[in-house]
């Protein structure tokens, strides 16, 4: 087995023993980008001489005994919206050229302060406006969307490119891709990861979070992210928790929400079927299957749309007059609709919001004599991985959607309720492309979703890339 090929946790107990040396490390990992790049594209940007800077720091202080952790020397990518010192943020968009950040981000100085070594940044579709990030390939076949908008840091991560790295997420764009290309994605709770520095598309919907092979790393990585930042309005204190999962796959008293409308609704056979078989497992491990009805579905698109888009015109208002030839035609068209949208329009939005969000507490704690439940399961996506090109679906019941549409129709209910949610791979459909399946739980309860998703791969029924790296690559 190569560098690269290692896990997170692996690839840590490695270098604290020092079986493997940061240095040896990044650059097997930076090989490995050489190799891929060409064909799939995560990176808009390598920053081979800062990682392999940070790699010899990050050996030194193992051969001396000031180990930080076990992000130390660990190769990772950054979404092209999070800033790094002295390096471009172009958020893969013409708009943006001839940036540099003049400070990191608080995220980018958090993983520095762990020790991690930045290897690049990955692609995003445009300012994090879209859920195909057209430049860059699926992991498992170049020929299908890589998902959005963090499509750059999924494939990356599918491909052996970087051993975890960070995205964004307004309406699914970490959950997405990492369920397209056979990886693990969380969306932690809103707040809980500062975004200072990162580049918004929708200041009350954003989230940072990682993208790993397995969800015992995203634990790592998770643990990393939290902390108040003042400059961050929406940051909050970050509990006192350990997110690590533990050794065991018990899940013996968890209450597991099983919809019973919306999330299985529109939904390809294949993705049901795996999705449904993945909560038997759930099950088989010892938790109680509940069936809970999702309230407020019918406003969810309405809210999603009415808080994102004029948020996202007015983040742009001026470049988008001063040089909006330099957007692509999709990104320009939504950011010129914001402009249409009125004060009312938006107002509603936000009530709407804060009466789901309300409705969701409730569906999770419990109420009216109904029980609450610790974790919700459901498809992250309605279809695997569309074909670069193809704009939209025809469900069984002779409904067109667009594909953009069918992305984000189910992981924006935990964008606009704030809840976390995590995607684990669960399966393949008979083409050989990745299935999720998302895990939503209450406010701040990560560490509920990680031990669930974590005893879940334990039965090793999933098709993550922990044992493998994604066969395009």
């Amino acid at each position: 087995m190569q560098p690269y090929e290692l896990t997170l946790a692996d690839a840590a107990e490695a270098v604290r023993t020092r079986q493997v040396s940061p240095v040896e490390l990044v650059d097997s990992v930076l090989e490995r980008i050489e190799h891929v790049q060409p064909r799939l594209r995560p990176y808009s940007l390598v920053t081979a001489d800062h990682a392999r800077q940070a790699a010899r720091r990050a050996a030194d202080e193992v051969v001396s005994g000031r180990a930080r952790g076990p992000l130390h020397g660990i190769p990772a990518g950054l979404k092209d919206l999070i800033d790094v010192a002295g390096t471009a943020t172009s958020a893969s968009s013409r708009v943006r050229d001839g940036h540099r950040a003049v400070a990191d981000s608080t995220v980018a100085a958090q993983l520095s302060a762990a020790g991690a070594a930045f290897v690049g940044k990955t692609h995003t579709h445009e300012f994090a406006y879209g859920l195909t990030t057209p430049q860059t390939g699926n992991a498992w076949d170049p020929g299908r969307v890589a998902g959005g908008s963090s499509g750059g840091s999924a494939v990356a991560v599918a491909a052996g490119a970087a051993t975890f790295a960070l995205g964004t997420d307004t309406g699914g764009s970490i959950r997405v891709p990492a369920a397209l290309n056979g990886v693990v994605g969380l969306k932690p709770t809103y707040g809980l990861v500062p975004r200072h520095g990162v580049t918004s598309l929708s200041w009350s919907l954003d989230h940072v979070g990682p993208l790993t092979r397995t969800v015992e790393d995203a634990a790592l990585v998770l643990g990393s992210l939290t902390g108040h930042d003042p400059r961050d309005p929406a940051s909050v204190p970050a509990p006192a928790v350990d997110y690590r999962p533990g050794p065991g796959a018990d899940l013996t008293g968890l209450r597991v929400g099983v919809p019973v409308n919306y999330y299985f609704d529109r939904v390809a056979p294949e993705v049901e079927a795996a999705v449904r078989h993945a909560i038997d497992r759930l099950e088989a491990l010892g938790a109680r299957l509940v069936e809970v009805e999702i309230p407020m579905t019918r406003y969810i698109q309405a809210t999603q749309w009415g808080l994102m888009v004029p948020e996202a015109t007015a983040y742009h208002e001026r470049t988008l007059r001063a040089v909006p030839d330099l957007y692509g035609a999709d990104v320009r068209v939504l950011l010129e609709a914001g402009e249409l949208m009125t004060a009312g329009d938006y107002l509603r939005a936000q009530r709407a919001r804060t009466l789901m969000r309300r409705a969701w507490l409730n569906m999770l704690d419990g109420a009216n004599g109904v029980d609450g439940v610790d974790v919700i399961a459901a498809p992250t996506v309605p279809l695997t991985a569309a074909k670069a090109g193809q704009t939209t679906v025809t469900w069984g019941d002779g409904t067109v959607e667009s594909v953009s549409d069918a992305y984000v129709r189910l992981s924006a209910p935990a964008n606009v309720t704030g809840v976390p949610s995590l995607t684990v791979p669960v399966g393949r459909d008979p083409h050989g492309m990745p299935i999720g399946m998302q895990l939503m739980g209450k406010p701040f309860g990560e560490a509920v979703l990680l031990r669930t998703g974590h005893a879940y791969e334990r039965t090793g029924t999933g098709t993550g890339t922990a044992s493998g790296l994604a066969p395009a690559a």
